[in-house]
């Protein structure tokens, strides 16, 4: 079985955590104790209904102001697919926990309460996912309970999102009309909205495809361990082993090693099961070459006439993540695929206006949740690919030296931007 990620995004009370609740409940992979804590829980707050938002709500404070804090994954399996789920926050101020949750996505959720309609945070979490080159995107239209299950607001509000989704690059978005609260259309089909001819959610969670949406054209093998066993039976072992990022790879290829431009053929691909005929993302495995070459960790392996970009001027956008601004000048460890270089902010260009989609030219700093354009001088070479054509070898973070955190994610433009 393949595994699907995605995430919920949407406004503060659009019913995010209850829909995952109730795919979680209606799927029947939570435990009973499970189920009668939240159920404990609900009367003693005095909930009508058993609160299946407690179900990701993990945090003492989200469960005493309701509301999403922290990126909570959930994991469930149906026969056809496996699925993780990062259930992320609402709140405007948490929006690097939006980030943080949807970088690894394949599909995104975004809630649209049928009552108030397209938000602001609705708009600012599709532009989001959008950015981060999220492939799918499902809009659901919630709490259809309470407008009575009306066909003509659910397409007053399709037709709104439609407008709006113009402006984006997400090639695949699709509507459904849903109440996460009494499960119409989550995993069954509505009776209350006999109307709406499309399939419900987990159908269709369990049904995109998403195999054409990772790069198997251009061979990217990051390498993140060099594989020498000591004993005596494999003595003569050297393997490097890595996940692959792009491409499909094949015993007999021909390859080429960076940064030292060394060239090979592979000799075989192993895994923990045993040899394989190919790899391809996101499969982790070794390689081993039919030449003894100086290869360690941070070092890329592709094809010898499909090479990544190979730099240390850099253009990317960011999502600053800590209190302190970013400003010019900035020094930090960046970490990009298994490469760890030193790097710093040479000129913050502009601020990107998520409301609006417009850039703040006149601003040259970057703070909390704020999104922007900054180029870098890293101390050691990438081997990279703009982040539009390869998620996993056009995005990075940056670190704070001196308190080891995470204070942005990134995503690279390559040269031209």
């Amino acid at each position: 079985m393949d595994l699907l990620r995605f995430s919920t995004a949407g406004s503060v009370d659009d019913g995010k955590s209850t829909l995952i609740g109730r795919l979680l409940y209606d799927t029947k992979t939570i435990f009973e104790d499970q189920l009668e804590h939240v159920e404990e829980t609900s009367r003693r707050r005095g909930d009508e209904r058993t609160n299946l938002a407690l179900l990701t709500d993990g945090l003492r404070a989200e469960r005493e102001q309701g509301i999403t804090i922290d990126v909570a994954y959930r994991y469930f399996a149906t026969p056809r697919r496996k699925f993780i789920i990062a259930d992320t926050p609402g709140h405007i101020q948490y929006t690097r926990n939006m980030v943080t949750g949807a970088s690894t996505a394949n599909l995104a959720i975004v809630l649209v309460d049928a009552r108030k309609g397209l938000l602001e945070q609705s708009r600012r979490h599709s532009f989001i996912a959008s950015l981060l080159r999220i492939p799918h995107l499902v809009v659901c239209i919630n709490k259809m309970d309470l407008v009575d299950f009306s066909e003509e607001r659910f397409e007053e509000l399709r037709a709104e999102f439609a407008a709006f989704a113009m402006k984006l690059e997400i090639p695949d978005i699709s509507f459904i009309p849903v109440s996460a609260l009494l499960g119409d259309n989550v995993v069954e089909h509505s009776e209350n909205m006999p109307w709406y001819e499309g399939t419900p959610l987990l159908y269709h969670l369990e049904n995109v495809h998403i195999a054409s949406d990772r790069n198997l054209i251009d061979v990217r093998f990051p390498v993140q361990w060099v594989v020498r066993p000591q004993s005596d039976e494999h003595h003569d072992y050297r393997g490097y082993a890595g996940m692959v990022a792009g491409g499909v790879l094949k015993p007999g290829d021909e390859i080429v090693a960076l940064p030292s431009g060394l060239t090979s053929k592979i000799a075989s691909i192993d895994t923990l099961d045993g040899p394989v005929d190919e790899a391809f993302p996101p499969m982790s495995v070794t390689l081993r070459l039919d030449d003894d070459l100086d290869i360690s960790r941070g070092d890329m392996i592709c094809r010898v006439h499909n090479k990544p970009t190979t730099g240390q001027d850099l253009e990317a956008m960011i999502c600053w993540m800590t209190d302190r601004p970013l400003t010019a000048r900035g020094m930090f460890a960046l970490k990009h695929t298994t490469n760890s270089v030193r790097a710093m902010v040479t000129d913050v260009q502009y601020r990107l206006d998520i409301n609006t989609l417009h850039r703040d030219d006149g601003v040259h700093e970057l703070g909390l949740n704020d999104m922007g354009r900054v180029t870098l001088r890293s101390t050691g070479p990438l081997f990279y690919d703009a982040y539009g054509r390869n998620r996993q070898t056009g995005s990075f973070i940056l670190i704070d030296e001196s308190t080891n955190r995470t204070v942005a994610g990134g995503m690279l433009l390559g040269i031209s931007g």
